[in-house]
């Protein structure tokens, strides 16, 4: 019958020969963490956030763990309604054994034990002993020292265009040592998702023209604006733009309607949709031709279907779990974006994501078409995302990038999480790349020994990342040197239009 079962999550979890062990043990586990696409709030790092109870830390702003309550039946009080945090963690406690085959059950055991050194299973029975443990520990967790102890180089936040990146400018000027690069990335999403509702367009619209100088009226004012918001994010070190779209327009660019989308917010009138698609587009290429000219990165979410449920949407408001797949061609309007972008001259570092797995076939082939002397992986299949983020999906992900791409190019994982223990998804993941490449030697479909498979996983969890956004690790001589300008460009401060930035070549 076998040995006995092995204990909950213990050292060599999700890692099941030999090779695998090795090389997560030796090469995994002590590879940094270079987080190229979170949603955490600078602010916090900024800050150095405290956390009161373990309910603020795990359960306050992780719409993963809301959706996960709102199914098991907890009403929306416990959820998002400000109820007694004790009552919140309970019900979170009493919907954790129900979570069997949910990543949040691996994750949020992984979370308590690399945290907290807690080895206890979380259920109604044990939830008070965490609890109390957790919250005795959390006056010395503050933000800063999380980061620290999951490893982290780099984190690079989600922020929009109209942001007065305020914490992002203490961060460069008063960052503590040990605390990881923190770097902004340009989400210019309200351009064209807030079309549809005038007035929160123009007081986005006011936002950005307040921050860059630039009076929005018509489509040049806006795309100068940008302009100059992508100025601002870079002169802070921001390495990508990044860009959620329901599917990428199957169309021309059409200024002229996007122009049009412009004027009519300006004026409290609704454009149409195929306005308000072409200004989406407009966007798309204008990040993408700024980030060819400075050797930056664009990324692309696509097939998120927000807000389906009217209930979660008016109790707790946009993006709080009432999100689904949404079944849409995918590949017309991504085809049509990077050829064009090729043919034009300007096509980027490109990471593109997909939602509905069925798409991944496609998008990995579309990425695989698209290449630049002396780049690895100019266009990259982007990690597994959100519904796609479990052991499953990561090993589907992992198969179909190997036998369509090149697994040795690709840029590894993110946490795309407002939660700060999220940082665990990056040991699932590297867990799961240790096992699928152990097992190919273990099954003698690859050769053992040498230092080119250590060298493999090695770049997979950090170094691809590192050499695709164009950074370089931190050295003992420098730990913090800056590459950044003293100022933030405003409009009058706009710098003049230059060709790419020296970079080194990717191998």
């Amino acid at each position: 019958m076998g040995g006995p079962a092995p204990a909950f999550l213990d050292d060599d979890v999700l890692l099941s020969g030999p090779t695998a062990r090795e090389l997560y043990h030796h090469t995994a586990r002590h590879a940094p963490i270079v987080d190229f696409h979170s949603h955490l709030a600078a602010a916090d790092v900024a800050g150095d956030r405290a956390y009161g109870t373990l309910t603020e830390l795990w359960l306050s702003e992780d719409h993963y763990t809301w959706r996960a309550m709102r199914l098991a039946g907890v009403d929306e009080a416990l959820v998002t309604g400000g109820a007694d945090p004790w009552d919140t963690f309970a019900a979170w406690a009493s919907t954790m054994p129900r979570l069997v085959g949910n990543p949040l059950h691996l994750w949020g055991h992984l979370a308590l034990r690399r945290v907290f050194g807690i080895d206890l299973a979380l259920h109604p029975g044990t939830a008070r002993e965490i609890w109390d443990e957790a919250n005795r520990q959390l006056p010395r967790l503050r933000a800063q020292a999380l980061l620290a102890r999951f490893g982290v180089e780099l984190l690079a936040t989600t922020d929009d265009p109209g942001d007065d990146l305020a914490a992002h400018l203490r961060l460069r000027d008063e960052r503590p040592e040990g605390v990881p690069s923190v770097v902004p990335t340009w989400r210019p999403d309200e351009a064209h998702r807030l079309l549809a509702d005038p007035p929160g367009w123009n007081a986005w619209a006011d936002r950005l023209q307040e921050v860059t100088g630039v009076a929005v009226v018509d489509l040049e004012s806006l795309a100068a604006a940008l302009q100059v918001s992508l100025a601002r994010f870079g002169a802070l070190g921001a390495r990508c733009s990044d860009h959620g779209l329901l599917c990428v327009p199957d169309r021309d660019r059409d200024q002229q309607a996007a122009d049009a989308a412009v004027r009519l917010a300006r004026r409290g009138v609704r454009p149409a949709p195929e306005q308000r698609r072409a200004l989406a587009l407009e966007v798309v290429w204008l990040a993408a031709r700024r980030a060819h000219q400075d050797g930056t990165v664009v990324q692309l979410h696509l097939g998120a279907r927000r807000d389906v449920s009217p209930r979660i949407l008016a109790a707790a408001g946009r993006d709080a779990g009432g999100d689904a797949t949404a079944d849409v061609r995918q590949e017309p309007g991504l085809r049509r974006l990077l050829a064009g972008l090729e043919e034009a001259g300007c096509l980027p570092r490109t990471v593109l994501y997909n939602l509905h797995p069925a798409d991944g076939a496609v998008v990995a082939s579309l990425a695989g078409a698209f290449s630049r002397p002396g780049v690895r992986g100019l266009v990259q299949w982007g990690p597994p995302w959100w519904f796609n983020d479990h052991e499953d999906g990561i090993r589907r992900h992992l198969a179909t990038l190997s036998a369509v791409g090149q697994l040795g190019a690709f840029v590894g994982m993110v946490t795309d999480s407002r939660s700060i223990l999220s940082m665990v998804r990056h040991e699932v993941f590297r867990r799961v790349l240790c096992d699928v490449v152990g097992r190919q030697v273990d099954e003698g479909r690859l050769p053992a020994g040498g230092p080119w498979l250590s060298q493999l996983v090695g770049d997979v969890c950090a170094g691809n990342a590192r050499r695709y956004l164009g950074i370089e690790p931190p050295s003992p001589e420098r730990p913090h040197a800056e590459r950044l300008p003293p100022e933030l460009p405003h409009a009058e401060r706009l710098p003049p239009e230059r060709g790419p930035r020296e970079r080194p070549q990717d191998g």
